[in-house]
């Protein structure tokens, strides 16, 4: 008996390797002066067909939203035309292969085009979006961004999917 249950600790042990990697990334509101509140987390984890991103927020617009992968590991507000922009320091969206086209998350442009956040009318967001590009180590050093406003996974008529203001982001460690 001793030894099955042993052998069966091992066979989980063994087994749980095989798992995915996961990820939490603490996401919080930006604004031109700073890193503001805390509104929740984004749990990323590798699934069979990609990154699954499943968000637990709250104090949002309701509505979709742009949701990127951005270069910078860095949440801050950044200069842009002398004016303090939230969220600026994350840098563009993840773009190491230097495409420089948005074509959201099953296009051939920006790796970090991720599927619209949709968020309630209560203001919470909690329904898992798909990444079929990317794995969790793919987003070490760099930032995940919330936009205000949808995402159309093109740069027409209006570049980076239309998308709006950074609102919130977390910065997921190297």
């Amino acid at each position: 008996m001793k030894r099955y249950i042993l052998g069966m600790l091992i066979g989980v042990l063994v087994a749980s390797r095989g798992y995915a990697a996961e990820v939490v990334v603490h996401m919080y509101r930006v604004t031109p002066d700073g890193i503001g509140n805390e509104i929740g987390v984004v749990t990323a984890s590798d699934g069979k067909y990609g990154l699954l991103l499943t968000p637990n927020l709250g104090d949002l617009t309701p509505g979709a939203h742009g949701f990127h992968v951005h270069q910078n590991a860095d949440c801050g507000p950044g200069k842009q035309d002398d004016k303090s922009v939230a969220g600026l320091a994350a840098g563009g969206h993840l773009d190491p292969a230097k495409v420089g086209k948005h074509e959201g998350p099953y296009g051939s442009g920006h790796l970090g085009d991720q599927p619209v956040l949709v968020v309630g009318p209560d203001g919470r967001a909690t329904l898992p979006v798909l990444g079929p590009r990317l794995k969790v180590k793919d987003l070490k050093g760099h930032s995940l961004m919330i936009h205000v406003g949808g995402d159309n996974y093109s740069d027409e008529p209006e570049k980076l999917g239309g998308g709006g203001a950074r609102v919130a982001c977390g910065v997921i460690a190297p």
